[in-house]
């Protein structure tokens, strides 16, 4: 008897603990992605190519990322006369710091705007998150590295930040649900339809004039429906010149658009509302400019404070897109505590702040009334 005993009483114990092995076992393997207690997240950064609207997301991410606690040292500098990102992921790989967040120091991946390189780019970056798994979450800059790696299922969080509309390009189905339990990508709703109505609100011109590339990713990316939508409401003339802008010749780009400006002078464009364009380029800024300052036309950039720079008379100011790289940090540290980040809300709102080039409003004679000024949060003295 004692020898059956002896020999079914190890049976029993794994009888027992059969339950709770399994249990552990499908914990394991749901969470085989998390980082395990306090061990840090490994983070990789991917875009489309460099763009000076990513350099001021990130580097509010950064400080929203310090002012969390989720790393010591926020402070990444902007580059000077660059579009450049690669320097700022290096410099907060170096001097970051805590134990929450590691900025993989292979982990900054570009297409450079080329479309043979963003192939290899998404494949290079799927490769290692499926295969060498050293990866914990993914922040992709731009709708090319959204829409490479939004629809690819990954085990991994995925951020999407800086497009201009996630819901238009394909990368989420609705504003409500990102479509997928991994993803989610910070947006703002009607961010460019409130924009072309302050800009009304300033000048109340009857025309618009707009330069664009008339093809689904040229609408998508300037948000065209936005500004549609505002000048139905405002009852505006929205005057357009079309061309190819999306090329690897940023001169030749830059002399369609000043061709397009020139145009919509001819058509009687009373305000020029200055989409994304690569021929916007700060060197020829002066030069793409110079038919609406002789025309005495006032501008807005989509952009942002970059153009204001380089003589673009007002945008929002540089603040409004640190505030999104900020909310991003606060998705990251949801993500963090456990969150999905299909469950997260993905809408925010920036306040209402504007950037003023000093010098533009001298050439087209216009003198900024008080309550415009009072909106201003920077001045820009001269085009540079």
């Amino acid at each position: 008897m004692n020898t059956i005993r002896r020999a079914v009483a190890p049976l029993l114990v794994c009888l027992l603990l059969l339950p709770l092995l399994l249990r552990d076992s499908a914990l394991a393997a749901a969470d085989q992605n998390r980082p395990a207690g306090d061990k840090a997240w490994r983070v990789i950064y991917v875009e489309g190519g460099p763009f000076s609207d990513y350099q001021r997301i990130f580097q509010g991410l950064a400080l929203g990322l310090e002012e969390r606690g989720l790393i010591r040292n926020g402070h990444v500098p902007l580059p000077k006369d660059s579009e450049e990102v690669r320097g700022m992921w290096e410099w907060l790989h170096r001097h970051a710091g805590g134990n929450r967040l590691v900025f993989l120091a292979d982990g900054f991946y570009s297409a450079e705007w080329d479309s043979r390189q963003r192939e290899k780019v998404r494949q290079d970056v799927l490769r290692r998150i499926r295969e060498k798994k050293d990866v914990d979450m993914v922040l992709t800059f731009g709708t090319w590295a959204g829409q490479d790696l939004a629809a690819q299922d990954l085990p991994v969080p995925v951020i999407v930040s800086s497009v201009t509309n996630a819901v238009d390009a394909g990368i989420i189905p609705s504003v409500e649900d990102s479509g997928r339990d991994n993803l989610i990508a910070p947006i703002e709703p009607d961010r460019f339809k409130r924009q072309v109505l302050l800009f009304h609100d300033i000048f109340a011109f009857k025309k618009l004039g707009i330069a664009y590339e008339d093809t689904p990713a040229g609408r998508s990316s300037i948000a065209l429906n936005e500004i549609e939508d505002a000048a139905r409401e405002l009852g505006v003339t929205l005057l357009r010149c079309t061309d190819t802008f999306d090329i690897q010749d940023t001169d030749l780009a830059s002399e369609r658009l000043l061709a397009c400006h020139k145009k919509l002078v001819e058509q009687g464009a009373e305000a020029v509302y200055l989409t994304y364009n690569v021929g916007l380029q700060a060197s020829a800024m002066r030069n793409v400019l110079q038919p609406l300052a002789d025309a005495h036309i006032p501008t807005f950039s989509q952009l942002g404070v970059p153009d204001v720079v380089h003589g673009a008379l007002l945008s929002v100011a540089q603040s409004n897109a640190a505030e999104e790289g900020r909310f991003s940090a606060g998705l990251v540290e949801a993500i963090l505590k456990g969150a999905r980040p299909r469950d997260l809300s993905p809408v925010f709102e920036s306040p209402v702040s504007m950037a003023l080039n000093l010098f533009m409003a001298t050439l087209i004679g216009w003198n900024p009334p008080l309550e415009v000024l009072a909106a201003v949060d920077e001045f820009y003295q001269e085009m540079k």
